[in-house]
């Protein structure tokens, strides 16, 4: 079993970062592959609607996206975590998910071999404020992500409150969660 982190903060061994490790943690303990992926370490151009990806399902564009690709359609496992900006997904985790047009396309349009559908996928998100609705629309997208490169969305953990760095270490039940949907994410 493959699992993939997605991990969309800019902030390296910040709250998400260290949820993120949990959950893959967490995996690991099942005996999965992991493997994190730290966005904000690569070179992702936005999309930039050029629609070559209509010709053959590859994105025309050259960048890290590239290797990002096979890994999210090779993946047992996807999870997503982004800190909330502005009640959404960070720019660099958005730019990701933007770019899988070129899979969604290859998908629904161009009618290619779709992954295996019993591929699962969560997210998990932290953020400052209180709002009641802070992750509805995050939550949405990455559903339509997950939806476009054949996962179902399966589980997620949503912080509330939390927002200087490493203060996820004072909530009580935020790691230990984290770790435990990583068991379960990776168990067949």
């Amino acid at each position: 079993m493959r699992v993939l982190g997605i991990m969309g903060s800019p902030r390296i061994k910040g709250n998400t970062d260290l949820l993120l490790d949990e959950a893959l943690k967490g995996a690991q303990s099942q005996g999965a592959e992991v493997e994190k992926i730290i966005v904000d370490e690569l070179k992702i151009a936005p999309c930039r609607e050029y629609y070559g990806c209509l010709r053959d399902g590859n994105c025309v564009i050259r960048d890290d996206m590239d290797g990002i690709y096979p890994k999210l359609l090779e993946a047992d496992v996807v999870i997503v975590a982004s800190p909330m900006f502005f009640y959404g997904l960070t720019s660099q985790v958005k730019a990701l998910i933007d770019r899988c047009q070129a899979l969604w396309v290859g998908r629904y349009i161009l009618k290619q071999n779709p992954p295996d559908a019993a591929r699962k996928g969560a997210f998990i998100a932290v953020g400052a404020t209180r709002g009641k609705r802070l992750f509805d629309g995050s939550i949405l997208t990455v559903k339509y992500f997950f939806q476009s490169i054949g996962v179902k969305y399966v589980e997620e953990l949503l912080v509330w409150g939390v927002d200087k760095r490493g203060e996820i270490r004072e909530h009580p039940t935020a790691l230990s969660d984290a770790f435990e949907l990583g068991k379960r994410l990776a168990q067949k």
